[in-house]
């Protein structure tokens, strides 16, 4: 599984974070579903996972949840690239008062990487090494499209293990995210990128995140952040659009 975090700045008007000031962030991962479709029983699954034994939550008797393993593993795949799979949100967001969409990001482009040593293990860093490898000649498309939600029940804002049915609500584009040509591998790019932290209540209120799964992702993303920068001592830093690497 792949994840993604698009961070964008310039955005004016009061945040539902205050420790950044103009920034909007989207997240999501390479599946269209989470694996558990709530607070609770994603809490049931790290348990699971702290005594070395996830697959015991998913086939658990008293408590299976075996379709959602299914779900996952109908998308569990080999990536070629991170720029070459799409993403999507999983889980609600505001778009206005009123109004639940889900969000997802699209390549554009049919190009496919190959995935070094198959059938053999592929070297830990194959996927930065695709990436680089492409920006490094070209550029790198994605279309944001936005899925409303046009059935409560069916389209539901609090479990997200349920796709969306697209034949409900069809996926709208409503811009394009351009990766240009560019070396992202220097010493300076990948130390200020160990002090971004990513959080989807980095939002404005008319776009906020919706359900116990966002609900929990503010405090848990919000720790991670601190841990992560403490751990590489560094400090947490809001990105301008404006800096220039060398």
């Amino acid at each position: 599984m792949l994840s993604f975090g698009i961070k964008l700045m310039g955005v004016e008007g009061p945040k539902l974070l205050d420790d950044e000031r103009f920034t909007q962030d989207f997240t999501g991962i390479s599946t269209p579903t989470f694996t558990t479709p709530n607070v609770v029983e994603n809490a049931k699954l790290q348990k699971w996972i702290n005594r070395g034994l996830p697959l015991f939550y998913f086939i658990n008797p008293a408590n299976s949840h075996l379709l959602d393993a299914i779900m996952q593993g109908l998308w569990a795949r080999t990536q070629t690239s991170p720029l070459e799979t799409e993403y999507w949100s999983c889980v609600p967001y505001l778009l206005g008062e009123g109004q639940a969409m889900r969000y997802s990001i699209h390549p554009v482009g049919g190009g496919r990487s190959r995935v070094p040593n198959l059938p053999r293990r592929p070297p830990d860093s194959y996927l930065r090494e695709a990436m680089a490898a492409t920006l490094r000649t070209g550029k790198a498309s994605f279309e944001f499209r936005i899925q409303l939600q046009t059935h409560p029940a069916l389209m539901p804002i609090e479990d997200a293990s349920i796709l969306w049915s697209e034949r409900l609500s069809p996926s709208i584009p409503a811009a394009t995210l351009v990766l240009e040509q560019q070396i992202f591998e220097s010493p300076a790019q990948l130390a200020f990128a160990d002090r971004l932290s990513f959080n989807p209540w980095h939002a404005l209120a008319e776009h906020r995140p919706l359900g116990s799964q966002n609900r929990a992702r503010k405090r848990i993303y919000q720790e991670l952040s601190k841990l992560r920068q403490t751990m590489n001592d560094t400090v947490h830093v809001e990105p301008t659009g404006s800096e220039i690497f060398r």
